[in-house]
């Protein structure tokens, strides 16, 4: 199949690193002693609730995200499958769909581990470095799982169980989720476009994928040629 690249990897961070200051996995922050006092006063007048909590290690609580599938889709890439018992390892470790996070793997990486972005988001996953633990190794493929897969799955979560927005998240920030869609960059409008399509036909049985192939064409194709380069896959 004859593939064309017009586009680079960084195409895909710079909307939303715009809009929240980190491009992929953005996180909102407030000051140490502000989250105090509005937790405080949240706890005075008796509105506190239960909040989900997404583990940060392995064993994370089974009610983040139904795992969809214990195989991957043969449409992805080779290298993206390159990752297969990896990513289903991994997905099962965060409670989802492996096919899920393969999309985002191809997305962010295109399989490759030292994948960097001009914004920073490092690795298979893009994971920018603050969600990184002091003295942890980005690139190292199982730390870069932990946390991009976290992300994704209190993505997940908050989206209630939909795919779509979960991706909107992972590309925009969390909270873009409760967001009308018309405030979405284009970066992250664009990420649903190619992502959401891509899931379907993986979860859904296909050989194949349209969509798969256009975003190869339009963005992906020197994406992975430079992750089959990283990981020795012969062309």
């Amino acid at each position: 199949m004859s593939r064309a690249r017009s586009m680079t990897q960084d195409d895909w961070q710079t909307a939303a690193s715009t809009e929240n200051g980190s491009g992929c996995l953005s996180v909102y922050s407030l000051s140490i002693l502000g989250v105090f006092l509005i937790v405080g006063l949240i706890t005075a007048l008796g509105l506190a609730a239960p909040v989900p909590v997404v583990a940060s290690a392995p064993g994370m609580p089974a009610n983040i995200g139904p795992s969809g599938s214990s195989t991957l889709s043969p449409i992805f890439t080779p290298e993206v499958r390159f990752w297969e018992s990896h990513l289903i390892q991994w997905a099962n470790t965060a409670s989802l769909d492996p096919n899920l996070a393969a999309v985002v793997m191809q997305i962010e990486s295109c399989g490759d581990p030292r994948a960097l972005s001009r914004a920073g988001a490092k690795g298979l996953f893009q994971v920018m470095p603050f969600h990184f633990l002091f003295g942890e190794n980005g690139y190292d493929p199982e730390t870069n799982a932990l946390r991009g897969l976290n992300y994704l799955a209190r993505s997940l979560t908050t989206a209630n169980g939909d795919p779509r927005l979960a991706l909107a998240g992972y590309n925009g920030g969390i909270g873009v989720i409760t967001r009308s869609e018309w405030l979405w960059s284009a970066e992250t409008k664009r990420y649903v476009y190619f992502g959401m399509p891509i899931y379907e036909d993986a979860r859904n049985g296909r050989t194949t994928s349209t969509m798969l192939d256009e975003w190869y064409r339009r963005y992906g194709a020197g994406l992975c040629r430079q992750a089959a380069e990283r990981l020795g896959i012969a062309p």
